[in-house]
């Protein structure tokens, strides 16, 4: 599959900043912050186009699967990362929500990132 839109999420308990890199476009457009709920998520997705077109991504944490099961439900592709395994440059010390967010969907773009496995509900 061909995906024209890569869209990194920095999630929070209470809050998802939200980035998103066009296969064409060089910039990374920051979208701002959106409720992490699930009804923020599905007008998300919504917003951004046909949900085969839309990849999505996030690093592994304490908010666990939720967002991954809900958005291959809608249809979208998904990836979590470990945040260890994000690459990182050399002096790159100010991390912000937003920063974070552009850097997921500009390494999703590139195909830079490597997901972990995700264990279905029952596990």
């Amino acid at each position: 599959m061909k995906y024209t839109t890569f869209v990194g999420l920095d999630v929070h308990k209470d809050s998802i900043a939200v980035a998103v890199a066009r296969r064409n476009d060089k910039d990374v457009e920051d979208l701002g912050v959106i409720p992490n709920s699930p009804q923020a998520i599905a007008k998300l997705v919504r917003k951004l186009g046909e949900p085969k077109s839309l990849r999505f991504c996030y690093e592994a944490g304490p908010c666990g699967y939720g967002i991954y099961r809900q958005l291959i439900a809608m249809g979208c592709s998904c990836m979590v990362v470990a945040p260890s395994l994000v690459p990182r440059k050399p002096g790159e010390r100010v991390k912000t929500d937003r920063r974070d967010a552009k850097k997921l969907a500009r390494l999703l773009r590139s195909g830079d990132l490597t997901p972990v496995w995700v264990p279905d509900e029952h596990q």
